[in-house]
């Protein structure tokens, strides 16, 4: 699949996102993705209306590639693939950022997850917004 960067997130580690192993805890790689995820969607107008429509997140992976400790800020960019008629795959690459505020070659994690867009009051699939379709990449 053919890849497209849409957005770039740089996200504190907070102290409580470190486990009782001193790295930060597996499911908080999901939140880092999640925060990257909504801050593109929101710079898209595309965040979800519970009276109307938007993104569901159908499934979500993650591969833990190296560890992250606190303290530390991360970069998260997010790539979008190839849109179907209701739906697109995310991929995110966590790196992380030296003390020159520039990120690291070494992928941390690397996740993603396929999103749905959705008629919330129908509890129906429907297609894409062509807001969001514009961005992206049919060549």
């Amino acid at each position: 699949m053919s890849w497209q960067h849409v957005h770039t997130s740089q996200i504190a580690i907070r102290w409580g996102d470190m486990d009782a192993m001193g790295h930060v805890n597996n499911t908080v790689y999901f939140r880092y993705i999640e925060q990257a995820r909504i801050d593109w969607m929101e710079a898209q107008d595309c965040m979800p209306n519970p009276l109307g429509h938007g993104p569901v997140i159908i499934n979500a992976h993650c591969s833990f590639i190296k560890q992250l400790k606190y303290p530390g800020t991360i970069e998260v960019k997010t790539f979008i693939g190839k849109p179907g008629r209701t739906s697109f795959e995310t991929l995110h690459e966590i790196r992380l950022l030296g003390e020159d505020g520039v990120a690291l070659p070494t992928i941390h994690a690397q996740g993603g997850a396929k999103v749905v867009w959705v008629d919330f009051q129908a509890e129906k699939s429907q297609a894409l917004p062509e807001r969001l379709l514009a961005m992206f990449n049919q060549s």
